[in-house]
């Protein structure tokens, strides 16, 4: 054994990467200074996915000129729904 003082109080408390785990639980890691990811969740400098990438806008699914389409065509789905029920 030695008779150096482990001074691990700091570590300890630095703050705690918030990622979600697998097993349901939040990452332990600490988080890297100035992000609230750790190392391997994301708080690598220019870590992730480019801005702007385009092929994550592939098929426009939830553009708002769709999701927009989508509701006028529920409201009218709702008006129509309600002008049958009114014919029997």
């Amino acid at each position: 054994m030695s008779d150096h003082a482990r001074n691990t109080g700091p570590m300890l408390a630095s703050p705690r990467c918030g990622a979600k785990i697998r097993s349901g639980g939040s990452c332990r890691s600490p988080a890297v200074r100035g992000n609230r990811r750790c190392r391997m969740h994301g708080g690598a400098p220019h870590s992730g996915a480019p801005r702007g990438n385009q092929n994550a806008r592939k098929h426009g699914l939830f553009t708002k000129d769709t999701i927009a389409e989508r509701k006028q065509i529920q409201a009218l789905l709702g008006e129509a729904r309600k002008l049958l029920q009114a014919m029997k």
